[in-house]
């Protein structure tokens, strides 16, 4: 069949404009999946170095995961790039059949499953300064001559959107489609502070000449509002069926994925990056 995707670093032209202009899923029968009855549709946003995008094609922590597991599942995903605002509405609209990688979240629990692959934990971060590290959100609040920007799409839970709406009566909030532009904003002296994991910006920073001299000048605080969580994946409570998802839930839980991710980090990133950030479960 020619319009059939033989891997994931070849989508269909079909699928990258469904999910681009968000219409309705076109379910597409591939007679070589044994395990998955149909592909799996994962729109995936860049994120450090986990989702990395050139044009259609993704690499990554995430995308090689979810190649090795497709070639030993046989069960096929369809990866399509789109930014990271756009993942989060087509997720929660019932338009992508997965939410990766993802925070976990109460919002997020009432759309969908959630498989935890490691621990993180969102930080606030700024270039390295004298000054006496924020411990909470409201020291942080108190510094009214700051800015704050941080990544559309991005959500750490309540207090963090509590604390966003805070900074946005503020008039201190500034919301950036993606890390690069947002670590762009950091460096000239736009905004001072963002809040996201660290692996996600230093991934980022790491990746782009133009502000890989950051990579050396972040300072990271840790908040009490944001302490360690997990961080995996979401199946869609909508967009599959039940037994769909039971097969993809069991299918991450075995034994040996969440290896798999941790290992990638540790290719990806350094040691003192993962320890502010990322742990195995």
């Amino acid at each position: 069949m020619t319009t059939t995707c033989h891997t994931i670093r070849h989508r269909c032209a079909r699928s990258l404009l469904r999910l681009a202009l968000a219409g309705p899923l076109i379910l597409v029968a591939f007679s070589a999946l044994a395990d998955c009855a149909r592909v799996i549709e994962v729109p995936l946003a860049p994120i450090g170095l986990s989702v990395t995008s050139s044009g259609t094609l993704l690499s990554g922590i995430y995308p090689e995961l979810l190649e090795t597991l497709g070639a030993r599942e046989k069960c096929q995903f369809s990866l399509v790039p789109v930014p990271r605002s756009r993942q989060e509405f087509l997720f929660e609209s019932g338009q992508a059949d997965m939410l990766i990688p993802a925070s976990r979240t109460p919002k997020r629990d009432q759309l969908g499953v959630f498989i935890p692959l490691v621990r993180n934990r969102a930080m606030l971060i700024s270039i390295r300064a004298p000054r006496v590290p924020f411990k909470n959100f409201q020291e942080l609040l108190d510094a009214k001559s700051s800015r704050v920007a941080v990544v559309r799409g991005f959500d750490y839970g309540p207090a963090y959107q509590g604390l966003l709406l805070a900074l946005q009566k503020q008039g201190r909030l500034v919301q950036e489609v993606d890390a690069i532009s947002l670590a762009r904003l950091l460096k000239s002296g736009v905004v001072a502070y963002t809040i996201m994991a660290p692996s996600i910006l230093a991934g980022s920073v790491q990746a782009d000449a133009r502000i890989e001299d950051l990579s050396d000048k972040l300072q990271y605080d840790a908040m009490q509002e944001l302490p360690w969580g997990e961080s995996g994946l979401y199946l869609s409570n909508t967009a599959l069926n039940e037994q769909e998802r039971a097969q993809l839930q069991e299918m991450f839980q075995r034994s040996g994925v969440s290896d798999l991710v941790w290992k990638g980090f540790q290719r990806y990133y350094r040691t003192e990056v993962l320890k502010e950030s990322i742990r195995p479960l």
